[in-house]
């Protein structure tokens, strides 16, 4: 008796590019077809003429996060609200497993966190964060008028999330 083997197709995340305010349909979208899917959400305080209220909003608005094999990406495409696929070169960009993390730690703790413009960046040190709720967070660390920063990169979608945390809790790489 002869053991069929099934061949594993090697799966990476790949951002999707939403239709404006879809981030959150696309997603359930995604789940109930079956993929693997992430989307980073955080917790804001919204003020409105009368009153203020925390509403729930994507970390990185208009992208949906998926997990699947390069050769599966064209059928996404007929997911309701999928305008494309984030492309580097032309080629779908790869999004590494370390950026997933890091957006997984800070979505589940969204209380201190705001995204930056990339042109405020300076070149900075790469650090991990060693305690507190963003443990094992991967940044890079800046100094900027008087204030510590920690900011996360996604590099293939150019986005920056920055981070306020003690002195103590970072480690250089």
């Amino acid at each position: 008796m002869t053991a069929i083997k099934t061949i594993q197709k090697p799966t990476h995340w790949f951002a999707l590019y939403t239709k404006s305010r879809s981030e959150q349909k696309v997603f359930e979208r995604l789940q109930q077809a079956g993929h693997t899917s992430f989307l980073p959400l955080i917790t804001e305080e919204r003020q409105w003429s009368d009153r203020k209220k925390k509403i729930t909003t994507p970390l990185i608005k208009s992208y949906v996060f998926i997990k699947a094999p390069k050769k599966d990406l064209v059928s996404i495409y007929a997911v309701p609200g999928v305008l494309g696929i984030l492309k580097y070169l032309g080629i779908p960009a790869k999004i590494t497993d370390v950026e997933i993390n890091n957006l997984k730690i800070i979505a589940n703790n969204s209380e201190n966190v705001s995204t930056i413009a990339p042109c405020q960046l300076k070149s900075g040190k790469p650090v991990q964060i060693t305690q507190g709720p963003f443990k094992g967070l991967i940044a890079v660390y800046l100094y900027h008028n008087g204030k510590h920063r920690i900011i996360v990169q996604i590099e293939a979608l150019n986005t920056f999330t920055e981070i306020s945390l003690p002195l103590s809790h970072i480690k250089e790489l």
